[in-house]
């Protein structure tokens, strides 16, 4: 009999025990090789094993790891200059996850109206479907009866309206709203995008208002839509931003940047952390930028994603009894499924393709920037086979109940 597992049981695991990476495939113990299309949840911006990473890394490795913030940590200050040159914020907080960078978020916003002497604009609007995080506070802010079941009172301060529904913000703005927050690319959501147009109006209205945009662009960032940010394609700045995942290219690293306006309230002792901004973290989130940064790297990432779509919508086009919709934007794309996605993920998992579940019934395609075309082609072939696989069950399935 099998030995009990000392771990949390919170996760629903694949029986699959992966020990090495190599670009965007990995391979398990027994030596079989996937193709990565989930990139640790669009954490492996850069793949596996990259060289660049790995010298940083271990370069970093052999001086100092962790010095805290009692003191100037060099990589901060190279890693904070080069995002505030790349984007709008002229300020930036590290974190360690995603969520402390969306809890720096929240606190910014909330600070901002206190200085600004609205201590009761404490409010922020979000939106159905929307995934910001598992603390007390993100859980709250995405809304989702799932993750906050259990766990006492919902934290307050939280307005949730339906995802693309500017009249429904309109008339969620009262007296105590700081801000708006937003994903443009909801990931957990099913891969819905905010159109340009609806956030391009969620600027004007809290320019409007006295209101703060902030963006959770913790998943789609650093790239992953065929941009540096996603927002970029609409052609608008927010006031502050989380991002995560893949600026530390699989190492532990978000940050919250921010305008100098909207950061005037974070003064020393308002907010910290104890391994935000370690020189190892930094290392790596340079070198990532070494690469994301490059000439030619986004508009590959852009090539590429066109293949990789247009590919999907042709397997839309002919397996339309497994596949309902193609979503998402550059390579963060998702299948909508008509069967059930974990149908057509175990199908996938069977032709050695990962992808990752979402809501809405859809499948994650979140492989590497570094994906090439031919490695694009490679998955979706795989894709078919599975799709091919699920069509003959269900065409078996529906030939039993015939007789």
């Amino acid at each position: 009999m099998a030995e009990a597992s000392p771990l949390y049981q919170t996760y629903m695991r694949a029986p699959l025990r992966f020990e090495r990476g190599e670009g965007v495939w990995l391979y398990t113990e027994d030596g079989d090789r996937y193709l990565d299309f989930a990139a640790g949840v669009a954490v492996n911006s850069l793949g596996h094993a990259h060289p660049h990473l790995i010298e940083a890394l271990t370069t970093q490795a052999g001086k100092v790891w962790h010095l805290s913030n009692l003191y100037d940590v060099p990589g901060q200050e190279t890693l904070g200059r080069r995002l505030t040159e790349a984007t709008f914020a002229d300020r930036v907080f590290f974190t360690n996850s995603g969520a402390e960078a969306l809890e720096c978020a929240i606190k910014t916003a909330r600070r901002y109206q206190f200085v600004k002497g609205h201590p009761e604009r404490f409010h922020i609007i979000t939106f159905e479907g929307a995934f910001h995080g598992r603390t007390i506070a993100t859980i709250a802010a995405g809304g989702q009866e799932k993750y906050l079941e259990g766990f006492g009172p919902k934290a307050p301060g939280f307005d949730q309206v339906p995802f693309g529904d500017l009249d429904a913000v309109k008339a969620a703005i009262t007296e105590e709203t700081a801000a708006i927050l937003i994903e443009p690319v909801q990931g957990e959501g099913g891969l819905r995008t905010a159109s340009n147009e609806f956030l391009r109006a969620l600027r004007q209205i809290c320019d409007d208002n006295g209101l703060l945009l902030v963006l959770d662009e913790v998943q789609c960032g650093v790239g992953r839509t065929g941009k540096l940010f996603a927002h970029e394609w609409a052609g608008i700045t927010p006031d502050i931003m989380a991002v995560a995942k893949g600026i530390g290219g699989g190492f532990p690293l978000g940050a919250c940047l921010a305008t100098e306006e909207a950061a005037s309230g974070m003064k020393a002792g308002t907010h910290g952390s104890t391994y935000g901004g370690n020189p190892l973290a930094m290392a790596v989130g340079n070198a990532v930028l070494d690469v994301v940064l490059a000439d030619g790297f986004l508009e590959h990432v852009r090539d590429v994603a066109l293949v990789f779509r247009q590919g999907l919508a042709s397997l839309k086009d002919r397996y339309p009894d497994i596949i309902e919709e193609i979503r998402g934007e550059g390579l963060m794309l998702g299948i909508k499924a008509t069967v059930p996605n974990t149908d057509l993920l175990m199908a996938m998992r069977e032709e050695h393709v990962l992808g990752v579940p979402a809501g809405d019934n859809v499948i994650r395609l979140l492989p590497p920037l570094i994906l090439t075309v031919e490695e694009a082609r490679e998955g979706l072939k795989r894709i078919e086979q599975a799709a091919e696989h699920l069509q003959g069950k269900l065409k078996a399935a529906s030939s039993n109940q015939g007789r």
